[in-house]
């Protein structure tokens, strides 16, 4: 059977444009889905097939976190936080996202409800922005959304954060070997908060929710758009959000509070367990992986530590040490002046004396802190050893990255399939970064299964094979 992989297309509500600010999440508008593209790539894999095929859709399909929408009237009180920057991820506050997500996409659901009707398979790999399709009333509202009789029900599949495609290929979407995305314990996903139940989001998912997400003019489609060095930033601000978001800077600090403070609090909560259903969890999740439960505990093992237990990592990524460092430059600069006027009156433009002998000090720190997303490989020789040992494969696919790549990893081949979200350079949205790319496994000589990464550019009625630049 030949698998087809795609992953992050990031699926959300159309933005609807802003008159009194044009270039606000425009990334998200309706001109730059990617629907009909995909209904060409499927419809061009079948065309090329001789028998069903099986369609893995690799985590970050759908992006919870983008979800801004509200329902009128809620089933239940709505936190202020949620009120500004979305709902959280309770079931039914998932299942209305998911509602928002089919009332915009409902072509793309029967591209794949039309594939899987032609006798092919569908699996869903969770990633870490729909980590919230854990929910089975979230999974129902796919299920109704793909149109399928009854008989073609049993080819879709959700699997919980792997699947192993054909005894010889692990795909994952690759969020659980990120210490900014993973999800502490990937058997039990669930916290209370407050007596209701709730999918454990990680930190780089709560600050798209409670940063990003009040900053419309970054795109989290591309690193490079909110992930920048101060110099950058500056630039990017007179440039785009001068007139229309003047305040960012406070826009940034009470998100970027709320961000640490949630991601804590989150993090110290125990996970949801029922010791009675433990093993009935374990080895359901490893019949729709197409594993054992031996292979989902020693998986489990294998996910890296959360960035959370060094707070000084998350404070960093989110320059909550830069503000307050530059705020005590500007005390210590003013208490300074206060203490000079002990002895003598001096105006208050001499501060500028003392805060320029500071304030390198304060660049120098800045300038030494880089940013740690995606420093490190999700695969590595010893994690692609141990994925090998446990499992049997000799082929792995992630995605997570946004970038596509083909590599040998110790044991395994590895591919990483890329994305299809939209990202683009700047806010305009003019220039398209990256392109859409897809991994393809396929038998080669002797019925053994290889690995390939192909690439789908906008508009492309066939598909091409992926070459580095």
């Amino acid at each position: 059977m030949e698998t087809v992989i795609l992953s992050d297309i990031h699926l959300a509500d159309a933005e609807v444009p802003d008159p009194k600010r044009p270039l606000w999440k425009a990334f998200k508008r309706r001109e730059h889905f990617v629907d009909a593209d995909m209904t060409r790539l499927l419809n061009w894999v079948q065309a090329d097939a001789t028998e069903p095929m099986e369609l893995v859709l690799n985590g970050d399909i759908f992006d919870f976190d983008a979800v801004c929408k509200l329902p009128s009237p809620p089933p239940s009180p709505i936190h202020w936080l949620q009120r500004l920057r979305g709902l959280g991820s309770e079931e039914w506050m998932s299942l209305f996202k998911m509602e928002c997500i089919v009332a915009d996409h409902q072509a793309w659901f029967d591209t794949l409800g039309a594939f899987v009707r032609a006798g092919n398979r569908l699996v869903f790999v969770i990633g870490n922005h729909d980590l919230e399709m854990y929910w089975p009333a979230v999974q129902t509202r796919i299920r109704a959304a793909l149109g399928l009789e009854e008989a073609a029900q049993v080819r879709v599949s959700f699997c919980d954060w792997f699947y192993v495609s054909g005894g010889d290929t692990y795909i994952s979407h690759g969020h659980q070997y990120e210490p900014y995305c993973v999800t502490p314990d990937a058997i039990n996903p669930l916290i209370s908060v407050g007596g209701r139940p709730r999918v454990r989001i990680p930190f780089g998912d709560i600050a798209n929710r409670y940063m990003i997400n009040g900053m419309g003019y970054f795109n989290p489609h591309a690193t490079a758009n909110y992930i920048m060095t101060g110099p950058q930033y500056v630039m990017f601000f007179l440039r785009y959000m001068l007139v229309t978001q003047p305040l960012l800077l406070w826009t940034w600090a009470w998100g970027a509070a709320a961000t640490l403070v949630i991601t804590f609090l989150d993090f110290l909560r125990p996970p949801m367990r029922d010791p009675m259903t433990v093993e009935d969890k374990v080895a359901g999740i490893a019949e729709r992986a197409n594993a054992t439960p031996a292979m989902v505990r020693q998986l489990a093992a294998v996910d890296v530590a959360s960035a959370c237990t060094n707070p000084l990592m998350i404070i960093q990524e989110l320059w909550l040490d830069r503000g307050v460092l530059f705020l005590l430059t500007l005390y210590a600069a003013f208490e300074i002046i206060l203490a000079i006027n002990f002895f003598r009156h001096v105006s208050i433009w001499w501060i500028l004396v003392p805060l320029s002998l500071l304030f390198p000090l304060f660049l120098a720190y800045s300038f030494r802190v880089k940013p740690q997303t995606f420093t490190e490989p999700l695969l590595t020789p010893e994690r692609a050893e141990l994925i090998a040992r446990i499992t049997g494969v000799k082929n792995a696919v992630f995605g997570h990255t946004h970038i596509p790549e083909v590599a040998q990893v110790g044991p395994l081949a590895y591919c990483n399939g890329g994305f299809w979200s939209p990202a683009f350079a700047d806010p305009t949205c003019k220039q398209r970064l990256g392109t859409q790319t897809f991994a393809r496994v396929r038998p080669g000589a002797g019925g053994v299964r290889t690995v390939e990464l192909w690439e789908w550019p906008v508009g492309a009625s066939e598909g091409k094979m992926w070459v580095a630049e």
